[in-house]
């Protein structure tokens, strides 16, 4: 299926009181990771919503390995892991600049119809785009 990888500088903010990443930021690194991976096949969460459709975490998994410091390089990589239903799940993994594994994640979202809150078959431009 389908991946990409991102590069992120840990910033200070991210850091708790020992300088490791707080674990509460990892969450985030993963959406950044998942947001782009749909990006570069050319789909818009913003314009996903603007359609009716929203995407909700309904499950995530995370095992860390290692920590990861301020200013360090870390590489998230995000794999589509098959194709999506009313379900999209990704898997993830994050790497320090020498290779080595960190944290390694995973994570169901589900589509849901906003007009009437419930679960939906993914939007056809979206299975379309894992064609491509």
């Amino acid at each position: 299926m389908k991946f990409d990888e991102i590069q992120i500088r840990v910033r200070y903010g991210e850091t708790d009181q020992m300088g490791v990443v707080y674990h509460g930021n990892y969450p985030l690194y993963l959406e950044m990771g998942r947001i782009e991976l749909l990006r570069k096949m050319g789909v818009s969460y913003k314009k996903m919503e603007e359609n009716g459709i929203m995407l909700p975490v309904v499950s995530l998994s995370l095992n860390y390995k290692k920590s990861a410091g301020y200013d360090d390089v870390i590489n998230v990589k995000t794999q589509l892991k098959k194709r999506p239903t009313v379900r999209i799940e990704f898997d993830y993994e994050i790497t320090n600049e020498a290779g080595e594994i960190l944290t390694t994640a995973s994570t169901t979202l589900v589509f849901i119809d906003m007009k009437t809150n419930k679960p939906t078959r993914p939007p056809s431009y979206i299975l379309e785009a894992l064609d491509n």
